[in-house]
């Protein structure tokens, strides 16, 4: 959405409209990019949403384009950018993940699928590249102020919100409401200064995590068991 970006454009930014999930629409962009600048030294891959709603219920078309988003479109995107990066032997890829790459929450299967397989797949790709000088970098993003929880409760009440998982839906729909109603998360600023660090550091860490709850959670679910891990979940959701 271009037009949410005239502040960016004002400091200077060229804005693109770009959907990530098309071949075509990569490759043209990829190429102007190559052709007016050689490259780029440092890809933000920050394209994602989320698909909520009870396994079960969601259509598979819905759940694979929910893959082609998060991590198909960034794979793809990230293969074009990277002949320039190795050529020039040097670049920074900032996957942009969430803590939900980490832990997990009722209904949210398809979305923390895919970013559990970013996290894998970008932990794969920083040992491939080590050897052309190009960093590969992990952001994990807690709860933040942004659209995020306003887009994903009316999809996930359209597939769940009446059938066999609607008691776990409407509660799951009323806490994801009142989180954002009571002004709770991170301002994305918190997120754009990691990366500002991430990108000037001359050997960044493998991962960042920041925002609300963020380190907590992923603290929480690395040392509990998954039972002790489940009960704290649902306890919000109560």
């Amino acid at each position: 959405r271009t037009e949410k970006m005239a502040d960016l454009q004002s400091l200077g930014a060229h804005t693109q409209r770009l959907d990530i999930t098309n071949e075509e629409d990569l490759r043209n962009f990829v190429n102007q990019i190559n052709q007016k600048y050689g490259g780029v030294d440092v890809l933000i891959n920050n394209a994602g949403f989320g698909l909520y709603g009870a396994m079960e219920d969601i259509p598979m078309e819905d759940a694979r384009y929910q893959f082609d988003v998060n991590l198909f479109g960034v794979a793809r995107l990230t293969q074009l950018i990277l002949p320039k990066m190795r050529e020039k032997h040097a670049g920074t890829i900032i996957n942009i993940s969430s803590m939900g790459g980490k832990i997990y929450t009722p209904l949210g299967a398809w979305y923390h699928a895919t970013k559990h397989a970013l996290e894998g797949w970008s932990d794969c790709l920083r040992l491939e590249l080590a050897e052309f000088g190009i960093n590969v970098v992990i952001v994990e993003p807690g709860i933040m102020r942004t659209e995020f929880g306003a887009v994903l409760n009316d999809p996930m009440l359209k597939y769940s919100g009446s059938g066999s998982y609607s008691t776990l839906t409407k509660k799951v729909a009323r806490a994801t409401t009142a989180t954002y109603e009571r002004g709770d998360g991170s301002s994305p600023d918190v997120i754009a200064r990691i990366v500002s660090a991430a990108v000037k550091a001359p050997r960044p860490k493998t991962r960042y995590a920041a925002g609300q709850y963020a380190r907590l959670l992923i603290f929480l679910r690395k040392w509990v068991s998954d039972r002790l891990f489940d009960r704290i979940v649902m306890s919000v959701v109560r």
